[in-house]
């Protein structure tokens, strides 16, 4: 019982970056290949950082890889412009990376 709502819980979490970054980065993705380059590098930084790089990692570790990428950049006062203004050519660091938890995500399956 205790896996099974860590795991709704990450999928929540999985779910609600995907709504709020994830659908719009992919998308943009899918039309530069510089973009899709640099998410493609950031997952597998993250499938690095998380052990078994040829699995992947699991819904629960995606959720807490990202929670602590949020957490990070609250600490340090960083602030994402709204998704629409991104200008996804000169994408920072943290939204590359967010945006590369959201591929693995979606390409696991977990959402």
């Amino acid at each position: 019982m205790v896996e099974a709502t860590r795991h709704t819980a990450a999928r929540a979490t999985l779910n609600g970056l995907m709504t709020w970054l994830g659908e719009a980065g992919l998308h943009a993705a899918a039309s530069s290949a510089g973009l899709r380059a640099a998410v493609d590098q950031h997952a597998a930084a993250v499938r690095d950082a998380l052990g078994d790089p040829e699995r992947g990692p699991s819904v629960v570790a995606l959720a807490g890889y990202a929670t602590g990428v949020r957490d990070t950049l609250i600490e340090a006062e960083w602030q994402l412009p709204p998704v629409a203004e991104l200008d996804w050519a000169k994408a920072e660091w943290p939204t590359l990376r967010l945006v590369a938890v959201c591929a693995l995500a979606r390409s696991a399956g977990y959402l």
